[in-house]
């Protein structure tokens, strides 16, 4: 499968972690309200920034005890992540954020159930969140149970299953492509789900149209820290 959604340039990288820890200075206090919310450009680039600090091991100092009485009133996130329960990819350590920063979904596989639109949903309609990322991993342990299971054709579990279902549409997607068939399958799976979320309605397809939300893609790569987006 052609991955190159998913490169990020030598140069690109560099920049960012040149300028990570000034960004890092730059974070704005709790807003009170969503007419204070930042544009989906600004919050990708927030999250870039903090990946990129996270790989050079250049994490802000956050003072959590303060953070923690900032948000206690109210919650402003300024992104929603869709990211797999593998205990490896943690959104928030990851993209170097604290609290109240980040509305964050999980479950295995990263799969968009109706239990996690609907928490998307609230995020947008109420808080005015302009970004949701559907993150990946590489060697995803649910995706790989996937492949082995439309190969083999055996039962899994009962709740597994369901887990399965979901998945497979990639993973038929991707059959025949050159590579490594879980990898190419994790792609698939973020691609599909990116698609399926942006047409969505009504509150994440009105959103979109509206241009107030933006859906991305991103792989999360265990073995270097870094998360790569998809174009």
């Amino acid at each position: 499968m052609d991955r190159s959604g998913f490169e990020i340039s030598r140069r690109q990288l560099v920049a960012a972690l040149a300028i990570a820890p000034v960004a890092g200075l730059a974070r704005p206090a709790f807003a009170a309200d969503a007419a204070q919310q930042i544009s989906s450009a600004a919050a990708l680039q927030r999250l870039k920034l903090g990946n990129a600090r996270y790989v050079a091991g250049n994490h802000l100092r956050v003072d959590h005890s303060n953070r923690r009485e900032a948000v206690a009133p109210a919650q402003l996130p300024f992104a929603i992540v869709l990211g797999c329960s593998d205990s490896r990819v943690p959104p928030e350590i990851l993209f170097d954020q604290g609290l109240g920063d980040v509305f964050t979904i999980r479950v295995a596989g990263n799969i968009a159930d109706d239990l996690a639109i609907g928490s998307m949903e609230y995020a947008v309609a109420h808080f005015a969140t302009p970004l949701i990322v559907v993150l990946g991993h590489q060697s995803c342990g649910a995706v790989a149970a996937t492949v082995d299971a439309v190969a083999s054709g055996a039962t899994v579990p009962p709740h597994i299953s369901s887990l399965v279902a979901a998945i497979k549409p990639a993973v038929e997607a991707s059959k025949g492509m050159a590579g490594n068939a879980v990898e190419n399958a994790i792609a698939t799976h973020i691609q599909q789900t990116v698609a399926a979320l942006k047409t969505t309605g009504p509150v994440l397809a009105d959103a979109v149209a509206q241009k107030k939300l933006a859906i991305v893609g991103a792989e999360y790569h265990l073995a270097n820290g870094l998360v790569t987006f998809m174009a």
